[in-house]
């Protein structure tokens, strides 16, 4: 490195200050002299992280050198600094002379790459997580207001002297509405906390026996909203290996979603088709459709279809549980109709 030094520029930085920035020229290499030197980046638009810090002997601005790019991080002074600006010319100029030390110097690259790529991931992902963490607070926070606000209204009501007994009672079956509800909530951020392809409890059940018990209960529910769910094929009577408790989520989540989606009552169709390996099932409800500004995310976490409450969370959880039990799940828009999803649970599963 001595011989980089000759007849280089040396400047001094004060404690804080930038030596450079990104989108600078990397027009120069910089050799440290005394103090050290913060390389940092912006992650995301606004937070600024370090990736690593260098001291008295050890160098910077190598990359945009080699590559005679703009820079893609920036140097400031961790302390005062005084540092040696070896222009690019001069630089390749001493490489041409001695290989042994652009060998040398590549190595270390490379290197620095590895953990410059480490760290800047490691900090990409803190950053999303952050992030998800504070969207999914934010969800919550205000999902769960309403249901509260409403259990504590009807609880006023039931504890006023003034209130009737038919006010009583109806403010009763309110709040045990609203936990319902709330439980409903906890349950689906719960569902969503499980690892990704977490295990399923598979138990050998007979689908068209599953499914009927389950829609005789949906059934009842989407009447009180005028809703009526028609099977136009029979469910299959084979055997398929499922997750009792995980598997209704799914049809629950679908079927509320359309239900929601027709406020002033309607129809839902389920159709069913078994094959060699799996069993399909499909279901098509009379609403507006898919929203195409969400049609690309309709499976994300947060993104809502149709349904004005909830966490945003379910038809994330209903991919994540078909998933897990080996199978698909769909979505789209008929022309003229509404929205049909649809998913299919293999008939044997295989071992991972």
């Amino acid at each position: 490195m001595t011989a980089l030094k000759e007849n280089a520029r040396k400047l001094s930085f004060r404690a804080g200050q930038f030596i450079l920035r990104e989108g600078d020229p990397g027009d120069a290499l910089y050799l440290i002299e005394q103090g050290s030197v913060e390389i940092s980046a912006l992650i995301g638009s606004k937070e600024r992280r370090v990736f690593a810090r260098f001291g008295a002997g050890e160098y910077f601005g190598e990359m945009s050198v080699i590559d005679s790019q703009v820079r893609s991080a920036s140097a400031s002074a961790e302390t005062d600094t005084v540092v040696f600006v070896i222009p690019r010319e001069r630089v390749w100029k001493t490489f041409q002379q001695s290989p042994k030390l652009l060998v040398a110097m590549m190595r270390e690259f490379s290197l620095r790459m590895r953990e410059f790529d480490r760290r800047y991931l490691y900090e990409v992902f803190q950053q999303e997580r952050l992030t998800l963490v504070g969207r999914f607070a934010q969800t919550i926070v205000h999902d769960f207001r309403s249901p509260l606000s409403n259990i504590t209204f009807a609880a006023d009501l039931a504890c006023a002297d003034a209130a009737t007994a038919e006010e009583k009672a109806e403010a009763n079956a309110n709040i045990h509405k609203q936990v319902d509800r709330l439980a409903n909530m906890i349950g689906e951020v719960l569902e969503f906390t499980r690892p990704s392809r977490s295990p399923v409890t598979i138990e050998k059940t007979n689908f068209r026996q599953f499914v009927e018990e389950l829609i005789a209960d949906l059934r009842l529910e989407a009447a009180n909203k005028s809703v009526t769910i028609e099977m136009k094929t029979p469910p299959p009577a084979v055997t398929v290996p499922i997750d009792r408790q995980r598997l209704p989520h799914v049809f629950r989540n679908i079927i509320g979603n359309a239900v929601d989606s027709m406020p002033q009552g309607g129809r839902i169709v389920l159709r069913f088709k078994s094959t060699g390996s799996e069993v399909i099932t499909e279901v098509e409800d009379a609403g507006p459709g898919i929203a195409p500004d969400i049609a690309g995310r309709l499976f994300e976490p947060f993104a809502t279809h149709g349904k004005v409450l909830g966490t945003g969370l379910g038809l994330s959880i209903c991919k994540r549980i078909v998933e897990d039990h080996q199978g698909t799940i769909s979505a789209h828009t008929k022309r003229g109709r509404g929205a049909v999803f649809t998913f299919s649970l293999p008939r044997k599963v295989k071992r991972r």
